[in-house]
């Protein structure tokens, strides 16, 4: 089983991207940070309050569970708030590693940068570049994000946004269908039990727990995960159905 374990990133142990990497096309490695302002005064997740994700949030679920992990997230979050440019100079160092080992084992490398975090990468440069997209421009980038102000046709090609849905606030939900629709984008929906509630506004739906390689979804669909972790347990609106 293909394994690499950076500093920052990790790839092979995440239960839902390793369904993907049995593809045996890409092989997806993920930075997980300690979410919203869990770990510093700053939040690293904008909408996180609006949104009333902050309950229901995946930093909790799987290997989440682990006291050792959470301190892992929370001393990642502090490193970039504390030095920023250092912390993606070891990004960028991590993934030219990761590349490595892809190349080696003759697979493609996509990255997940917000694995629990909402930070607008492609704001943040490193070692002379824009961002880390335009460091890497044959690595395929790709997130769920709940930040629907952000400007999604001035995202580098090889970063694909997959926007997250919420009905904690009438609003924001409204804001992130007309968002979807104007830029073509599909919607993650987090549904409690029956997949079919994740249904909304006549979009196709498709399973998004089979496969996290969100990048190879049809645009304009509804991605329905079902509730993991605490969200089982969210009556935010976070979670619906």
């Amino acid at each position: 089983m293909f394994k690499f374990n950076g500093s920052l990133i990790r790839a092979g142990g995440n239960a839902k991207t390793v369904k993907g990497d049995k593809l045996g096309k890409y092989i997806t490695a993920i930075l997980y940070m300690a979410p919203a302002d869990l770990a510093v005064k700053k939040t690293l997740c904008a909408f996180a309050d609006i949104a009333g994700c902050k309950k229901g949030c995946l930093n909790l679920a799987g290997m989440g569970i682990y006291s050792n992990v959470q301190v892992a997230r929370a001393n990642k979050s502090k490193r970039f708030r504390d030095n920023t440019e250092k912390f993606m100079q070891d990004l960028y160092n991590d993934i030219v590693k990761f590349v490595a080992k892809c190349e080696r084992e003759k697979v493609l490398a996509a990255i997940r940068l917000n694995g629990t975090s909402d930070i607008l990468w492609e704001r943040i440069p490193v070692n002379g570049f824009a961002n880390i997209f335009e460091a890497f421009p044959n690595v395929q980038f790709y997130d769920y994000t709940k930040t629907h102000t952000r400007k999604f046709e001035a995202l580098p090609s090889n970063y694909h946004i997959t926007l997250s849905y919420s009905e904690s606030n009438s609003k924001y939900a409204s804001d992130i269908l007309r968002v979807a629709k104007k830029h073509n984008l599909s919607v993650a929906v987090v549904y409690r039990s029956n997949i079919q509630s994740a249904k909304i506004a006549n979009m196709p739906i498709i399973d998004g727990d089979k496969t996290d390689l969100r990048f190879t979804d049809k645009a304009g669909s509804i991605i329905a995960l079902k509730a993991k972790g605490s969200a089982k347990k969210d009556d935010s609106g976070f979670v619906i159905g």
